[in-house]
């Protein structure tokens, strides 16, 4: 008989409609689908059997997962997925999954609170067995929720203070240190770090610093800096127009934190009139798409974030496999890209 357009899909088979359909109990259907096919006489086996090709039973994965302890699942918590950063970082861990045969479940937070707490609730009730975090832009009350929680987890890129977790990331002090010393090497005599707000950010502070110390030794180069939010266009085109102003005559140049930020100043340079690798210079955090093809082109440093994603999955894999190691920060090396924005 038809379906009426609009009536419900008929409802999955159970294990009591396949012990019903083959005569049987639901005990011995279960030893069947758990291959005990030794404690069932022959002629059950081919009833059950038939039973499950008739009524097209295919039982819950889930709840055979849960019923043996484990899900297979794993978490992955980022705050931003257009961020180019997080979208390569995640492939690695996707890859890292289907080589030791775990299934990635994303949450994408979009820096916003409540999507942070209920993706954490989320993931707890999908029982996953361990979590990754790139908690950069996360809020500090989700924050407390992750140090709550008991499953194994690995922060990628920000350590949360006072909470001891296994973390992988870039070397921020080497990184930094290589893109100040190009810029120097480069004959900038102005140079200003760009940052997001720094907050308690790790990443941001970390390459403050390095960037502090390696123009210190330098005493005669002029350095600066300055914290500025993505979406606040008044306040980069105030920045830089001051930087710009007070070093003229000077070969002058701005270190960006990161990627998003170095996208926001190549626009208020283009609504400024400035041309980077003329007028001023600009070096990047993080290997973009656009970089090569955007005027002269923009240096960027690269991160390896796919390594990064990788190696952060493995080293859960450890925990969640009952490793009691000290814990671990893993912290790699990166990639100068030199283009037109620094050369001279």
């Amino acid at each position: 008989m038809n379906r009426k357009k609009g009536s419900f899909a008929p409802a999955r088979a159970t294990i009591s409609d396949v012990a019903k359909a083959a005569n049987s109990g639901k005990t011995s259907v279960s030893r069947y689908l758990n291959g005990e096919y030794h404690r069932l006489s022959d002629d059950m086996k081919q009833r059950i059997e038939a039973a499950i090709i008739q009524l097209d039973y295919r039982p819950s994965q889930m709840a055979r997962s849960l019923k043996g302890g484990q899900t297979g699942l794993v978490g992955l918590i980022i705050a931003d997925i257009t961020n180019p950063y997080s979208v390569e970082v995640m492939r690695g861990i996707e890859a890292a999954c289907r080589q030791h045969g775990f299934t990635l479940l994303v949450c994408n937070t979009n820096n916003e609170v409540n999507q942070e707490r209920h993706y954490l609730q989320l993931l707890n009730g999908y029982q996953v067995e361990g979590i990754v975090v790139n908690a950069v832009g996360m809020h500090e009350d989700a924050l407390g929720m992750l140090q709550q929680s008991s499953l194994p987890m690995v922060l990628i890129d920000r350590k949360i203070p006072g909470f001891s977790c296994d973390v992988v990331g870039l070397d921020n002090r080497e990184a930094a240190i290589l893109a100040t010393e190009h810029m120097i090497q480069q004959g900038f005599e102005a140079i200003l770090f760009l940052s997001e707000p720094l907050g308690a950010v790790n990443t941001r502070i970390e390459r403050l610093q390095a960037f502090r110390d390696s123009m210190a030794a330098h005493p005669d180069l002029v350095a600066e800096e300055a914290e500025s939010a993505l979406d606040d266009n008044a306040a980069l085109d105030t920045i830089l127009q001051k930087f710009n102003h007070h070093h003229r005559g000077m070969r002058k140049a701005i270190l960006s934190a990161n990627g998003a930020l170095t996208l926001q100043i190549a626009r208020t340079l283009r609504r400024l009139d400035l041309r980077w690798g003329s007028d001023i210079g600009l070096l990047g955090f993080d290997e973009l798409a656009w970089a090569e093809l955007a005027g002269v082109g923009i240096t960027t440093f690269q991160q390896p974030t796919y390594q990064i994603g990788y190696a952060a999955l493995e080293q859960l894999l450890k925990r969640i496999q009952g490793a009691d190691e000290p814990i671990s920060e893993q912290a790699f090396s990166g990639k100068l890209i030199v283009r037109g924005s620094t050369t001279r």
